[in-house]
């Protein structure tokens, strides 16, 4: 029996760091109020984050791109426009150039408290920001075949979305510094392969049964079964700086899923590999970035990502017509040739060096840059 038709809804959540516009530091704390005129303006869909220097922003399913679109400009516009009024402004980077990680205050939930208990000197490193989005799978077993299948991509999603080459006032060399982070937590990284539901159930529940964790929640792997909705969520990418580079990111994940449906339709699969040769794949991502180049495991060579993004392109062509998303899709060519978030903030401050700023001021540039980005694309 052929696998049923999934949704495919897109949803996506983001985070972004606040600053202040004057001294462009990150916040210690939103000022009271600024969190409850946030949610006067879009209700549910923004929450606070683990940090009080964060906030959160959630669309609703969608059905299109366009309408994913719509969303996420209304839902920072939101943020940017309350953040106004208390002095304040949202980055939406994955790092900010020179806070200091030590400084960062978790927010005064019980969900937290539990959180940085747990995680100790970890979770006072965890001044980072990432974007989450949620594919549409209500079928169990399938959820499970296409998290199989879509772990080799997500290197190459990552790379169109780094954004975090800064951390505490220095250029760390590596395009997203914010796995780096992330991975110090336990169940992170790429998940392994399952054979069926049942299967990845049944691992999650040693650790629920075994009180190491309460729920599914606590799992952060960079592509995992949502613990709260039917959708496959993926978690290995950078926040954009821009609203259009993170459509296009939602466009390819769909786009892939429905061609890997297509592939299991007819009884065909994308093939799997180990964990440890994926993992290669993540780490050139992470610390190359576009101008980089990943291992194609077929022809048993390094590729570029140019090369490695047309033969993408290709293979999901059909789905983006089927989906009304070329357009968005095509946008990775635009990121290609523009650079990600990432390489606009190196150039920023290499600029500003050059003409004879000083480190902090240089810095201070970069934060400018990323206010301004992150308002122009709503």
């Amino acid at each position: 029996m052929p696998p049923s038709e999934p949704a495919l809804t897109i949803g996506i959540e983001e985070e972004y760091h606040l600053v202040d516009v004057t001294t462009r530091a990150l916040v210690a704390e939103a000022p009271p109020g600024f969190i409850a005129d946030c949610e006067r303006i879009l209700g549910p869909q923004v929450s606070t984050e683990f940090l009080r220097s964060q906030i959160e922003i959630g669309t609703r399913p969608c059905r299109t791109l366009d309408e994913a679109r719509s969303e996420l400009e209304r839902l920072r516009g939101g943020i940017v426009a309350s953040a106004a009024r208390y002095g304040l402004a949202p980055i939406a980077a994955s790092t900010h150039p020179f806070a200091r990680a030590g400084e960062a205050l978790h927010t005064d939930r019980a969900r937290y408290h539990a959180l940085a208990h747990d995680l100790a000197g970890l979770g006072r490193r965890l001044l980072v920001c990432g974007m989450h989005v949620h594919i549409g799978i209500e079928d169990n077993e399938q959820r499970i075949d296409l998290m199989n299948q879509l772990r080799y991509f997500l290197p190459h999603l990552l790379m169109l979305t780094t954004s975090s080459p800064f951390w505490e006032g220095e250029d760390t060399g590596l395009k997203s510094w914010r796995l780096a982070i992330f991975r110090e937590l336990p169940r992170t990284g790429l998940p392994g392969r399952f054979n069926s539901w049942d299967e990845y159930r049944q691992t999650v529940d040693v650790l629920v049964r075994g009180k190491v964790m309460e729920d599914a929640s606590k799992i952060w792997w960079d592509l995992r079964p949502s613990a709260r909705f039917p959708t496959l969520e993926m978690r290995i990418t950078d926040v954009c700086t821009r609203v259009g580079d993170a459509v296009t990111v939602a466009a390819l994940l769909v786009c892939l899923t429905r061609m890997l449906h297509r592939l299991r339709r007819n009884n065909q699969s994308w093939r799997t590999y180990p964990v440890f040769l994926l993992e290669e794949n993540r780490w050139r991502a992470q610390r190359y970035g576009l101008k980089g180049s990943l291992f194609d495991f077929g022809r048993g060579e390094l590729v570029t990502y140019a090369d490695l993004l047309e033969e993408i392109l290709t293979l999901i062509h059909e789905d983006a017509v089927a989906l009304g998303c070329l357009n968005d899709v095509l946008g990775a060519r635009r990121i290609l040739a523009e650079g990600t978030s990432a390489d606009r903030q190196l150039a920023r401050f290499a600029s500003a060096i050059a003409a004879g700023a000083t480190r902090q001021e240089a810095l201070e540039v970069v934060v400018d840059h990323l206010i301004a980005e992150t308002r122009s694309s709503v």
